[in-house]
């Protein structure tokens, strides 16, 4: 039988590929799924292409399906990856990916600058830019009144109606939720979340709870951060209050994001490469200084910052290792009695 010509080896290659659904990897290439909102993490892919050349093809989460949308995507794919770095906009899902056995162990150059307890120790994840879990209060819809101060005042029947919380499924609040099933045991979580369901108003995600506040909808609600300062940018009547400041009081949850490299991934090189570039103390700076305000981890950053850190308020002392434990029996609860009434 005569042996195909080049041109004929060639077109048959390129008809397996298509017919496989498949694609050469390109190694300049980097496949990147991000819940941290486009409008605050495109910019980063943007630059990073043009000092490299490299290519950034990132995938986007929903701001209602946040963080839960790709993870489960990311198990969907396990066999067969096709993501390469995961930034996530918590940490819990990483956790979870982790646990799975679904992450590359790699320390990238940056990896000494952040605190222990926002790096695993073989390197397969690296947190950084945090955001605090924060009450943003309506000042003018508030008047003469004393603003609430702790989480539990979304419970509290002086503020019937007056509240809001996202849907505690997914991003950050899904890891808030999980954090206080670890926090204040099974029972009195739940507790805590009956309270809520018919206390205050619950929206589809964190960016429409800063919205329903600054609008005069509801007079406070819980969000993050970033969510809040782009209100309070925009000139806004509204303010921060960071809760249970009090002595026998939770404190304030700071939550990081989270990279992670995806084990099996087609473009691993390009992957610690933008790795390492995310992780620099430039785009720390930038997330800082741009409009969600992340709060910087890197150790050797000292800047003006537009909201407090873990060192200047009480902050919530959380072991990650509990929470995620209870992230599926949370999540079930929440599931199958508070969102189904």
């Amino acid at each position: 039988m005569p042996r195909p010509t080049p041109l004929l080896a060639y077109v048959l290659l390129f008809t397996a590929l298509i017919a496989s659904g498949c694609r050469p990897a390109a190694t300049s290439e980097v496949v990147v799924y991000t819940a941290l909102d486009q409008e605050f993490s495109e910019e980063h892919f943007e630059q990073y292409q043009q000092e490299t050349g490299a290519t950034v093809v990132p995938k986007f989460d929903t701001e209602a399906n946040k963080t839960v949308g790709l993870t489960e995507t990311l198990f969907a794919e396990k066999d067969r990856p096709r993501c390469d770095v995961f930034w996530n906009n918590e940490i819990l899902n990483t956790l979870r990916l982790q646990k799975a056995g679904m992450l590359e162990s790699y320390k990238p150059l940056h990896y000494d600058e952040y605190p222990a307890e926002f790096v695993d120790p073989d390197g397969q994840w690296v947190g950084f830019a945090a955001r605090a879990r924060i009450l943003l209060v309506n000042t003018e819809k508030l008047g003469k009144r004393i603003a609430p101060t702790s989480l539990f005042d979304l419970t509290d029947e002086s503020w019937q109606g007056e509240g809001g919380y996202a849907k505690p499924l997914f991003g950050t609040t899904a890891t808030h939720a999980a954090v206080l099933f670890a926090e204040l045991g099974p029972e009195k979580a739940k507790e805590f979340f009956h309270q809520l369901q018919g206390n205050a108003q619950m929206f589809p995600g964190n960016k429409q709870v800063a919205q329903a506040v600054s609008s005069g909808q509801i007079t406070f609600g819980l969000t993050d951060t970033d969510d809040a300062m782009v209100e309070i940018e925009q000139g806004r009547p509204v303010k921060i209050v960071y809760p249970d400041q009090g002595a026998d009081q939770l404190g304030t949850l700071f939550i990081p994001n989270t990279l992670a490299i995806i084990k099996g991934g087609p473009n691993p090189d390009a992957a610690k490469k933008l790795v390492d570039y995310l992780l620099s103390a430039n785009v720390e700076t930038a997330l800082a200084e741009g409009p969600s305000a992340q709060i910087p981890l890197n150790k050797n950053l000292d800047i003006p910052l537009r909201v407090k850190t873990p060192q200047e308020i009480k902050a919530m002392q959380v072991d990650w290792s509990q929470a995620l434990d209870q992230w599926n029996p949370a999540a079930e609860f929440l599931r199958e009695t508070i969102l189904t009434n």
